[in-house]
């Protein structure tokens, strides 16, 4: 499809930052070091939202940052500093949950633009023209909405911006609002420290009725565990065009804590689709190339039962990430990630025409001009002849 909806991709670090726009994001969303629902990814500090923020800008994109925990009374003198940084340097929106949040941005920061959350659970068109009225240029939708219930709102909210998650890991409550994390190790998931326990393994013993024969019903893991509260990954690819029939202008991308590898593909993969170099089945072949759990459009047609995964955590791909490419030319510089040989076939990830072409390595040469064989020091620089152009930001990949 080639559409006008923005591909919006999560942010990690800077170094994810830069990943993101290079494979083609319109835009990206990242957290500083506070008041961000992540707070086990890299982060930024106030210096590298800045700097982000002015790449991102140089580049014609756009930077959206987060604000989106359920604030307490002790956060709010830090909120209103960091609220009026994020309009001083030019963040383009700030994403904020707490309607409290959301007031103070209006007062500390009036130019910031607000977008609202999917932790604010926006499941209507009313609570939709509720955010609209209190001066939110955006929503973010929650995931539990169908196409048809995404429509609706988007003909009662026509200038209301929505945005929607299109891939990625989900929650098994309802739009993030969990307190399992908070019961069991005493991190608190609505302010950024969630320590994923919905993904572990359990042996559930479960009531049943009392009119029922048996008594109680045990259900116990095997070799491969039991996961009763693991949800599928999101995957949005075959309804993108409806997507945007239905009123929906921006594509979110789940992930700030995925490494730079996950990034790259899955941002590549969409951002073809949308420009109508890859189609929706190639494009799904390319998806499965980097570890995911089973996928599902969850709820986009409708109630949908198959959204959690019983029988495993996660799927391997079928590529393993090996370089990254630090410098182009005729004879490219790349740093190693993982093991590879000479004699090995690789396959290039780029935004480039050199996407998915393959070439056997032939000849590797590390930093003092000593031929290599087996690159097997983790983070050492080789040069290495390609037969295919290779630019900076693009990765190898081993076929596994």
């Amino acid at each position: 499809m080639k559409g006008k909806a923005e591909l919006l991709a999560p942010a990690g670090s800077f170094e994810k930052l830069k990943t993101a726009l290079n494979f083609g994001a319109d835009a990206v969303y990242l957290g500083g070091k506070s008041f961000s629902l992540r707070s086990f990814s890299e982060n930024f500090t106030a210096k590298e939202l800045r700097d982000g923020i002015r790449y991102a800008h140089e580049r014609g994109r756009k930077v959206y940052v987060t604000v989106n925990i359920f604030a307490k009374n002790a956060d709010f003198p830090a909120l209103s500093d960091a609220l009026a940084y994020l309009q001083e340097i030019g963040a383009d929106a700030a994403l904020v949950t707490d309607p409290g949040v959301f007031s103070l941005a209006k007062k500390v920061a009036p130019k910031l633009n607000l977008h609202i959350s999917t932790q604010a659970n926006t499941t209507n068109q009313y609570a939709a023209k509720f955010w609209q009225e209190q001066g939110a240029e955006r929503v973010v939708l929650a995931r539990e909405l169908s196409l048809a219930e995404i429509a609706q709102i988007h003909s009662y909210c026509p200038d209301l911006q929505l945005e929607a998650f299109i891939h990625g890991a989900m929650c098994i409550s309802y739009s993030g609002r969990c307190l399992l994390s908070n019961y069991l190790a005493g991190r608190d998931s609505n302010r950024g420290a969630c320590v994923q326990a919905c993904r572990w393994k359990y042996t559930v013993r479960a009531q049943r009725e009392e009119s029922a024969q048996g008594g109680e019903l045990e259900v116990q893991e095997d070799e491969q565990g039991t996961y009763l509260l693991n949800s599928k990954d999101l995957n949005m690819l075959p309804y993108l065009d409806e997507l945007a029939k239905a009123g929906v202008c921006s594509f979110k991308i789940e992930g700030r804590m995925k490494s730079s590898y996950y990034l790259a593909t899955v941002v590549n993969a969409y951002r073809r689709v949308l420009d109508g170099t890859l189609n929706v089945a190639e494009a799904q072949a390319e998806l499965k190339k980097v570890a995911h759990r089973a996928f599902t459009a969850a709820y986009a047609l409708g109630e949908n039962a198959e959204t959690v995964n019983y029988t495993d955590s996660q799927e391997s791909g079928t590529r393993e990430y090996v370089a990254d490419v630090l410098e182009g030319g005729d004879c490219p510089i790349i740093q190693m990630r993982n093991r590879f040989r000479v004699g090995e076939e690789l396959e290039i990830l780029s935004p480039s025409d050199s996407f998915n072409r393959r070439f056997t390595v032939q000849e590797m040469k590390d930093e003092q001009g000593n031929t290599v064989a087996d690159a097997k020091l983790v983070m050492q620089k080789l040069q290495l002849r390609c037969p295919y152009p290779l630019a900076k930001g693009d990765i190898l990949r081993k076929i596994l």
